[in-house]
């Protein structure tokens, strides 16, 4: 029996292996809190809105949840705009994290032969235009430099 699936051919366009390292503005697209008995995290995968040739790529990071990972995930939720009054109550919704925007730094690191993408950074999304002068700039310095 055939099976049609409109867009098949393009799913390979959303591979988190095709973004170079840098500051994306995105738009959180699914949020997954994993139990692990030493190392909890949430699995956030994020729908990059900009730099336009980019949009619509998903990339997914981990963010731990262990004591001392916390400050990372407060990081996150504060400037991804999360509700202050849920932050202050410490406690964490997973249905109110998708659709939450800002800017993200990635980065990929090779480990155990598998790439990795690192959630380096986080700032508003009201933040989007000045950093990503500042960072087109800093591209085209290396770039000229080499």
């Amino acid at each position: 029996m055939k099976r049609r699936f409109q867009g098949l051919h393009q799913a390979d366009r959303s591979v988190a292996s095709d973004l170079p390292d840098g500051l994306f503005l995105v738009r959180v697209h699914r949020a997954q809190y994993r139990w692990h008995a030493a190392k909890p995290y949430y699995i956030l995968c994020f729908a990059v809105l900009e730099p336009q040739q980019f949009a619509e790529t998903m990339v997914t990071g981990r963010v731990r949840c262990t004591p001392k990972g916390l400050w990372k995930l407060n990081w996150f939720l504060r400037d991804f705009g999360y509700d202050t009054e849920l932050l202050g109550r410490d406690e964490v919704e997973d249905k109110n994290l998708a659709g939450l925007r800002g800017v993200v730094k990635i980065n990929h690191t090779v480990l155990n032969s598998t790439s990795v993408v690192n959630l380096e950074g986080f700032a508003p999304a009201i933040q989007w235009e000045e950093l990503s002068t500042v960072s087109s700039a800093d591209v085209r310095n290396t770039q000229v430099t080499r």
